[in-house]
């Protein structure tokens, strides 16, 4: 389990991180959005322990995380920006991997060959951005990491490969409980695989959400009158955003489906639809609710 408690993160005199604090259970995928700029590659460094908190903590399983050689042994971190020696071989680095990660698995990585297709005698630095991420990840996944942790992973990766390594990652989740933590400003491309989701910006934490709560808990709904809109039709139920649209109404609601569908029953609607929303929806109406324009924090 990964804690992130109050932390806390200041280059000279500016404020990276204020107060976040969240959660990573065991065998979860936790994704943390956010524009360029809001904090996250920051936050991962800390969580990794690359970064010493300014105030507060980080711990993996209830130790601290900073100079600590036994958990980082356990966890891979995937930055943005990769780094490889400047001339080797896939071959070479999966040498060097083997070398400093006592659980780096030899059948996986055969086995991996056959996913990634890449001449393991090639120069790494020759290939493309694209294929540089997928040898980033053919090493990351034969590491059998316990923790994982990615920072806009899936930049540059062709959609084939793109769900192959979503596949991978989603598998080694189920069998080994993996712990998972991405980091993305792009939602559409992890609502996908995660199963709890969390916005920092401008170094705050606005909100966090198991996903199944957050998808049950907010609807879209079309509904039409005969003799109009009635008066009281949202006393009870909380309104997040509507829009009339001719004689059909469209609304943005919170609440459990059964109370809203029975809220708009009483009135006899001659047309009522309740439809799923994105995800990117979703937070679009949430962050709206708690005074921000989604706009300036998503991408």
């Amino acid at each position: 389990m990964i804690e992130v408690r109050n932390v806390n993160k200041n280059f000279d005199d500016i404020n990276v991180l204020s107060d976040v604090s969240f959660t990573v259970n065991k065998g979860s995928i936790y994704g943390l959005l956010g524009s360029n700029g809001a904090g996250k590659t920051t936050l991962l460094k800390n969580v990794t322990g690359i970064y010493r908190e300014g105030k507060g903590s980080v711990t993996i399983d209830q130790q601290p995380v900073f100079e600590n050689i036994s958990i980082k042994s356990r966890m891979i971190f995937l930055p943005d920006t990769l780094y490889f020696f400047s001339q080797y071989t896939v071959k070479q680095m999966a040498s060097y991997y083997k070398s400093i990660y006592s659980n780096w698995n030899e059948d996986r990585f055969q086995k991996l060959h056959e996913v990634f297709e890449i001449d393991l005698n090639k120069k790494i630095q020759k290939f493309s951005k694209g294929m540089q991420r997928q040898v980033a990840f053919w090493l990351t996944l034969s590491v059998m990491p316990e923790i994982l942790v990615l920072d806009e992973p899936f930049d540059g990766l062709d959609p084939v490969i793109r769900k192959k390594v979503k596949n991978l990652i989603l598998q080694d989740v189920a069998e080994r409980e993996m712990t998972v933590l991405i980091s993305s400003h792009n939602l559409r491309e992890i609502e996908d695989i995660c199963d709890h989701i969390g916005i920092l910006h401008k170094g705050k934490l606005l909100l966090e959400k198991d996903l199944d709560d957050l998808k049950s808990d907010i609807h879209k709904v079309q509904v039409a009158f005969k003799e109009g809109i009635p008066a009281k039709l949202f006393e009870d139920v909380r309104v997040l955003y509507k829009e009339e649209r001719g004689s059909v109404l469209l609304c943005i609601v919170r609440g459990q489906s059964s109370e809203i569908t029975s809220q708009f029953e009483k009135y006899h609607p001659v047309i009522f639809d309740m439809l799923p929303l994105t995800l990117e929806e979703i937070f679009i109406y949430e962050m709206g609710d708690v005074g921000y324009a989604i706009k300036n924090i998503l991408v």
